[in-house]
């Protein structure tokens, strides 16, 4: 063989090689990519149900508060180099439209998963329906304790702390400064008002047949609960426990001191936002109300020097101007989002819904606008993200801390 034919012959074995080697890679990395629909290289579809309309309007402003973060994420490239594509439909806080709108965002718009869903009833409505199909049902928006059980519901998780323990919270903190005091408590008739009356009820132990005089309840579709007000206030209760979404919780407000009750108030955090609840009943009617929380806003005083906040006002300014960066409903869609991102971020290529539900179910992280001492956690065996909540007085202007982040 001669020299020139065996130098030819290795040239063309090592460029025949480079070839292969190099027509090798885009196989190896496209091998390494996953995708159920719903995702692709360039997005990811999101689903998500809000009351845009209807009785509990009021909470149509965190889904918009999520666009705003997906749109801020969007604008510096999406996530892995993929943008979200948040599909976000009005339900009108109904069950049956709750039903009807999410079988059309996973059956004909083909979304990856369900995210932040709103309301109680409207997320049992389809509980089933997203596990039988194994789509993930992720950081829904309600504390109903149902939505932390891996074993029955492995696809459903939900995000902001439980109702329960949050009743719970409540009855530690009157038996400690109203030991003998006669409670009243009016509740919304649903799941979401069974929830938190049951982490009350608990929380109370053996005093609570003694100290709950009267309970109450109303239909989201009643115009108005004045006359439960007039009720307890004739029955003598001192305590005020309102279990409201944010309309009648504005009413109840209004009402008490229209008819001259003054209570000690608890106000369920689902309806403590100064802009949706406080300000229509008139500040000056809220004064002294108890609630609690797990976000802050930026004016709050633990917010100060803080950068998250800093940037969730300026976010709020640049893509949801009209939205009130001060409403803890815009802080909870904001947030909610931020973790959404996060998992994304977690799964890298794999976006396939097991990949997702494994990376939501293996978090230890902190996103923006949290209340200091507050984090996410969560394993394979516990489905509850968020677990502290710190309690809160509003003087007139704005919520002040009364007691630090603690467990229900």
């Amino acid at each position: 063989m001669s020299k020139s034919f065996d130098a030819g012959l290795r040239r063309s074995l090592k460029l025949g090689a480079g070839m292969l080697l190099a027509s090798a890679f885009p196989l190896v990395s496209h091998a390494q990519k996953k995708y159920d629909p719903g995702a692709s290289d360039t997005e990811i579809k999101l689903g998500n149900l809000n009351p845009y309309s209807g009785p509990a309007s009021a909470y149509g402003t965190v889904g918009k508060a999520m666009q705003a973060y997906f749109d801020k994420v969007n604008a510096t490239g999406g996530v892995n180099g993929r943008k979200i594509n948040f599909m976000t439909l009005d339900d009108a806080y109904n069950p049956a439209k709750s039903v009807e709108q999410t079988r059309k965002l996973v059956e004909q718009d083909e979304v990856l998963l369900m995210f932040g869903s709103l309301g109680t009833a409207q997320n049992i409505a389809v509980q089933r329906y997203l596990n039988a199909k194994k789509i993930p049902q992720l950081f829904i928006n309600t504390g109903a304790t149902r939505f932390g059980d891996p074993k029955t519901n492995p696809w459903t998780m939900g995000w902001q702390p439980t109702y329960q323990a949050e009743g719970r919270l409540y009855a530690k903190h009157i038996l400690q400064t109203k030991p003998n005091a006669k409670i009243g408590v009016l509740m919304q008739n649903d799941d979401f008002g069974k929830d938190y009356m049951k982490g009350l009820l608990d929380g109370l132990g053996d005093k609570a047949k003694t100290m709950v005089t009267q309970h109450l309840t109303y239909e989201v579709s009643d115009p108005t609960i004045d006359s439960q007000m007039v009720t307890l206030k004739s029955a003598g209760c001192d305590v005020f426990v309102s279990i409201t979404t944010p309309k009648f919780a504005a009413q109840a407000i209004r009402k008490a001191a229209e008819i001259g009750w003054k209570p000690t108030q608890y106000l369920v955090s689902v309806s403590q936002s100064a802009s949706s609840v406080l300000k229509p009943a008139g500040l000056e009617n809220a004064v002294g109300i108890i609630s609690s929380t797990y976000l802050l806003t930026p004016l709050d005083p633990a917010a100060a020097g803080n950068k998250d906040a800093a940037e969730y006002a300026a976010t709020m300014k640049q893509y949801y101007p009209s939205g009130d960066p001060e409403d803890t409903l815009n802080a909870n869609g904001y947030s909610t989002a931020a973790t959404m991102v996060q998992v994304l971020r977690m799964a890298g290529d794999n976006l396939t819904r097991e990949n997702i539900m494994k990376q939501a179910a293996n978090m230890n992280f902190t996103p923006p606008m949290l209340y200091p001492g507050i984090d996410i956690k969560t394993t394979p065996d516990d489905f509850f993200p968020i677990q502290k909540k710190a309690l809160q007085r509003f003087n007139g202007k704005t919520y002040e801390t009364i007691l630090q982040a603690t467990a229900g």
